[in-house]
């Protein structure tokens, strides 16, 4: 009826981000260095146990012809729904306020995870398929499964397993608990939400008043709400933002040229025009009901904007040159 380990677990996090940002980032080095290191012991010896008859048929074929249910569709679903995977990467852009040189630092270190996840990513998924029949892997802990296929040999590995379970659910909930608690503070800056969202707190210098609120929702959430619900509903929200992130781009790159921008997305507008096919498309694989909650959430976001944001916002006021003398 209750998850009061997830409750516990984000109440502790978002303890920890309110104390500071500098002990936040040490606490996900160790975990993330932990985790990494499980990921490639699982690889390295999960590999000489792999046995390549599991990976036929590689693409499952769709024994209904139902959009999702295996094929080529199951795996445009599958996308969406673990899409969740990769807004870590995202909430990295949300600390740019408090790294030292983000102009340089931001986009190096955001390519350069997703370009080692991804290889990790797929190397995991093709270890763990070849160890394991897929038919098998559709259960809470897929790698312990995997590793058991294995027998006594890999015994060993199952506690590591397991200490990486826990170490990756902190790392990706300190992440998240801190990404969304500036995206708030960021928006009170510019006026879309009341000021009190935008205080820091006197001694850790931290948005502690965002970070507690998203604290409480997030833990009342994850409490009462079940897992696979709440990872489609993260996962169809983050698309979206992505496609109206490629739309914020390519307008502002035409209408608004005179912006200082620190980061130049490259090759405009192919890259948005990209970034809007792919997320739409995925989003259109995710399950009906999913795409209906979304838009009630949207709806609730509208409100709140023409109700209060849209007579607060401050980056609306302002206009560059050319925008100013075209009004006038």
């Amino acid at each position: 009826m209750i998850n009061i380990p997830a409750i516990v677990l984000i109440g502790l996090m978002t303890t920890l981000l309110v104390i500071g940002i500098k002990e936040s980032a040490r606490f996900n080095n160790i975990i993330v260095f932990v985790k990494v290191a499980i990921v490639l012991l699982v690889i390295g010896f999960g590999f000489f146990y792999v046995k390549p008859a599991n990976w036929h048929p590689f693409i499952p074929p769709n024994p209904t012809g139902e959009f999702g249910n295996y094929g080529w569709t199951g795996i445009v679903r599958a996308a969406g729904v673990v899409f969740f995977a990769y807004i870590g990467f995202d909430a990295v852009s949300t600390a740019a306020q408090e790294a030292k040189n983000p102009q340089r630092d931001m986009p190096i270190g955001i390519l350069t995870s997703l370009g080692v996840c991804t290889v990790l990513y797929i190397l995991m998924a093709l270890v763990m398929t070849g160890m394991a029949h897929y038919s098998k892997l559709n259960v809470p802990h897929p790698v312990f499964v995997a590793i058991e296929q294995a027998g006594p040999a890999l015994g060993w590995l199952g506690f590591f397993v397991n200490v990486g379970a826990i170490a990756g659910l902190a790392s990706v909930v300190l992440v998240m608990l801190m990404g969304q608690p500036r995206i708030f503070f960021s928006m009170s800056r510019d006026g879309l939400l009341p000021a009190v969202f935008g205080k820091v707190h006197p001694r850790f210098q931290t948005p502690y008043v965002t970070t507690i609120v998203t604290g409480i929702v997030a833990a009342a959430v994850a409490g009462f709400f079940p897992i696979a619900l709440l990872g489609e509903l993260v996962s169809i929200g983050t698309l979206l933002a992505f496609v109206i992130v490629c739309f914020g781009v390519m307008i502002l790159r035409y209408q608004r040229p005179n912006i200082p921008r620190p980061f130049r997305t490259p090759m405009v507008p192919v890259v948005p025009i990209l970034g809007i096919l792919v997320c739409g498309y995925m989003i259109y694989g995710l399950p009906f009901d999913t795409k209906m909650r979304l838009i009630i959430w949207m709806a609730i976001g509208l409100i709140i904007y023409f109700t209060y944001g849209i007579r607060h916002s401050r980056i609306r006021e302002q206009q560059d040159p050319i925008t100013a003398a075209a009004a006038d």
